[in-house]
């Protein structure tokens, strides 16, 4: 039986607790801990004034013997130093074969700036043949094999920079980008799934905070057993520790394990400046660390609750979909992953939900009324007073751009917020909003009917949204498509706690305004035919001709598109209309009632405040109106705007 020894190389920048995971894989039983054995070769062809990188210990280091002034039993960690990476990894395959039954675990912590001297390829040090040869030999004569994986420990840029200056007595302060090595792990991981070799990433936060899930995480992913043990180790020096260690490892030797429900060290939160030399390093390195963090088990986990649909993505495309982020000018704006999306603290948006929004449909390879929500957007930016506006034609290139990434075509949803931008200082104040607006295109693969719409065949019911009242134009009017959306929330909250689909809002005299998502219609029946026909399949048009439909006016609701374009149709169809005032009573004694929207089109509405709307199924002018809208996306191109074709 071939024996399995998993050779797993740890690579982090410094000050990322990689010496606590070194000494955690260490208490471990069949484990070879190795620290930093490409260290010496690297100080060698970086030091000596290379990159301003130097040492106290550099010479004694790379001749291994001691300084004066170290303890003469210590020794043999200066000479062990001498041996290379490919020495170290036979000694601890040798060691491990001699003394184990089943192979075991070689851990090599490794800095990232060291990763130029290894090749990922065939996961030995760059350059050196001897003792990788010595080491295949061995483990053929032993019928054993090495399994390399890779773990990449990353850390906050802030701490690993705040703490890193703490030890400048022994690097001499020097803030370079190759010395920090954050950059660095970005490279590693391209190299290693390059190779199509085993790789986790892990916060070394997540290790502070929760030691057991996230050692038992990694050991998974490492297709090796957890072993309880690497919870703790002696504090003090140990046998792993290069000579390095005692200008180092001074915090480190004080703990006694990882902070599992005690007042360990490890967890210990400090508070540190980071000074303007490193800012710029600083600025590099965040983006490295922002895309490595996603990579995370803590981060693809960081879901608190369970969604309605009972997972995070109804439709899976959408864990991994593209997304717009801009300011004015073809060059501006990007296109990139949602975890990766971004927009300033300093945008309206976020200092005061200052901007305007709209949501579009795509079908077919159209979008369906592109032109109507584009004015609305761009009236809606006109009355609130924007400046420095993204232009239609700039909006319209980056929507074709942002589907075109996604090759979106068909089933699609986007939300377009266009905000006043970025301010140059905290205020509420438009003056100092000097670069322009911030473009954000949101699309999703979303259905018409789902988890995150409505059911448009069995209806939904509805419930009267209690103290909250759409506001009249005297205190903000609502055709200004704005995100001040804490008036639509609250109803939403009181709806859910309800167990209902979305609340009816009032206006402040008390007649219907329109629901915290959607506009209302109500149908009222004026001739029999249409009680006989009501819950029946529909035969043909026009059918009805005796009901009425009501929708209340716009004075204290959004006039929303798909509601104008619902009055279009009815009108077509010969079925009358009326826009004016609806009390709550008529809906309550409606025959019929759905909701208008351009998310789930049109959805009907069986009960309202507990009370059953018609016969409690979805009536027959509601069924009409529902078949000629789909028919208009389908017929009606002058409706819709096409798509170019995607190379």
């Amino acid at each position: 039986m071939t024996k399995t020894i998993t050779v797993i190389h740890c690579w982090s920048a410094p000050r990322s607790r990689s010496t606590a995971l070194l000494y955690s894989f260490e208490a471990r039983g069949n484990t070879v801990a190795l620290d930093e054995p490409l260290y010496r070769r690297w100080l060698e062809e970086n030091g000596g004034g290379n990159l301003s990188i130097t040492r106290p210990y550099e010479k004694a280091f790379l001749a291994g013997i001691p300084p004066a002034d170290e303890d003469a039993a210590d020794a043999w960690r200066w000479q062990r130093e001498q041996q290379c990476f490919n020495e170290r990894i036979y000694n601890a395959v040798d060691t491990l074969l001699n003394n184990n039954d089943d192979g075991g675990v070689i851990f090599a912590k490794q800095m990232a700036k060291f990763a130029t001297l290894f090749d990922f390829e065939s996961n030995w040090e760059s350059g050196e043949f001897k003792w990788k040869a010595k080491c295949l030999e061995l483990l053929a004569e032993k019928n054993s094999q090495l399994v390399h994986c890779h773990v990449l420990l990353v850390r906050d840029p802030v701490a690993v920079m705040g703490s890193w200056m703490n030890s400048s007595d022994v690097h001499g302060s020097n803030p370079h980008p190759d010395e920090i090595g954050i950059t660095q792990l970005l490279d590693v991981y391209a190299k290693v799934i390059g190779g199509n070799h085993a790789v986790v990433v892990t916060d070394s936060d997540d290790l502070a905070d929760d030691p057991c899930t996230s050692l038992r995480d990694m050991c998974t992913a490492l297709n090796i057993d957890f072993d309880e043990s690497m919870l703790k180790w002696k504090a003090g020096t140990h046998e792993c520790d290069g000579p390095w260690s005692k200008w180092w490892y001074q915090s480190v030797w004080k703990s006694s394990g990882w902070n599992v429900g005690g007042d360990d060290i490890s967890a210990r939160r400090n508070y540190r400046v980071v000074p303007p030399a490193l800012l710029p390093t600083l600025r590099l390195s965040m983006p490295a660390y922002t895309f490595l963090q996603t990579l995370t088990t803590s981060h693809k986990n960081r879901a608190l609750t369970t969604p309605p649909s009972g997972k995070l993505y109804e439709d899976p495309r959408n864990e991994h979909v593209l997304v717009y982020v801009g300011t004015p000018g073809r060059t501006s704006g990007n296109i990139v992953p949602r975890d990766l999306a971004k927009i300033s603290p300093f945008d309206s948006s976020v200092q005061g939900g200052d901007a305007c929004w709209e949501g579009v449909r795509v079908y077919n390879g159209r979008i369906f009324h592109l032109d109507h929500h584009l004015n609305r957007l761009f009236r809606s930016a006109k009355a609130l007073g924007f400046e420095n506006v993204h232009s239609r034609e700039e909006i319209t290139d980056a929507i074709f751009r942002v589907l075109a990434s996604n090759g979106m075509r068909d089933g699609a949803h986007m939300r377009l917020t266009l905000t006043r931008g970025e301010k140059c200082t905290s205020s509420m104040n438009p003056l100092f909003n000097v670069y322009g607006t911030t473009l954000i295109i949101l699309p999703e693969w979303k259905p018409t009917q789902g988890a995150t719409t409505y059911d448009n065949e069995k209806g939904i019911s509805l419930i009267t949204a209690g103290a909250c009242r759409r506001s009249p134009p005297s205190t903000l009017d609502n055709k200004i498509h704005h995100n001040n959306m804490i008036q639509n929330i609250l109803p939403k909250i009181q709806a859910n706690l309800a167990g209902a689909a979305d609340a009816i809002m009032l206006d402040v005299e008390g007649f219907v305004s329109e629901t915290n998502a959607t506009n209302l219609f109500m149908v009222r029946y004026d001739s029999q035919c249409c009680y006989e026909h009501n819950g029946l399949e529909s035969t043909g048009e026009g059918e009805c001709s005796g009901a009425v439909l009501l929708t209340p006016t716009s004075d204290h609701c959004l006039p929303g598109i798909t509601r104008e374009t619902v009055l279009i149709i009815a009108k077509e169809l010969e079925i009358k209309y009326e826009v004016r005032r609806v009390s709550l009573s008529e809906f309550y004694a409606a025959d019929e009632v759905f909701t208008t929207g351009t998310m789930g089109e049109l959805t009907p509405v069986t009960k309202i405040d507990g009370r059953v709307i018609g016969s409690g199924k979805k009536g027959i002018v509601t069924e009409q109106l529902q078949q000629a809208y789909k028919r208009s996306i389908e017929t009606r191109l002058d409706w819709s705007t096409e798509i170019p074709n995607f190379c």
